[in-house]
């Protein structure tokens, strides 16, 4: 049964399309969540944000005012999650920890954009604590880093580390 007051709906999206429904619900005055983090490609014409729930996304919203299909009639939208044939409410409680995460994600991956190729930076944790390197890359998972470090030899040789265990020098 749908109740007379506005609560989170998951709104399933066509593939790639979340940002563009997301810009269409604000357009329309309805309260949007569009989970997303951001990312550094190693294209640099690429995206610089990825859905953190590709294909979905939170729309808050009197389903008695606007109408059930509502949402299905946004170009790009396919409809609302539903269970039983009932569209599925999502807890508050939920999006707000889910809007902490992100934020706390986005946020780490902020402070590892400060990092460039070639930069000299400090180890400060793990078993090579206090030892200055170089800075290579940022790997894949976005929670490790690799250095090049000049330990036993005169040529730096590539270390992974945690992206915790560095700073700037």
């Amino acid at each position: 049964m749908i109740q007379n007051e506005a609560h989170w709906y998951a709104l399933h999206v066509k593939p790639h399309k979340e940002r563009a429904v997301y810009e269409q619900l604000l357009a329309r005055d309805i309260t949007a969540y569009y989970p997303h983090v951001r990312v550094k490609p190693k294209n640099p014409r690429s995206r610089k944000e990825r859905p953190y729930f590709p294909g979905y996304l939170f729309a808050y919203i009197n389903l008695v005012e606007y109408g059930v299909n509502a949402l299905s009639w946004i170009p790009g939208s396919h409809r609302l999650v539903e269970f039983g044939g009932q569209p599925a409410i999502v807890p508050d409680q939920l999006i707000t920890q889910l809007q902490e995460t992100i934020a706390t994600q986005n946020e780490a991956q902020l402070s590892l954009n400060k990092f460039k190729k070639g930069d000299k930076i400090r180890i400060i944790g793990g078993a090579f604590d206090g030892y200055d390197a170089i800075f290579d890359t940022q790997l894949t998972d976005g929670d490790r880093v690799q250095v090049l470090l000049s330990f036993l030899s005169r040529y730096p040789q590539p270390l992974q580390l945690d992206a915790d265990d560095i700073q700037l020098t």
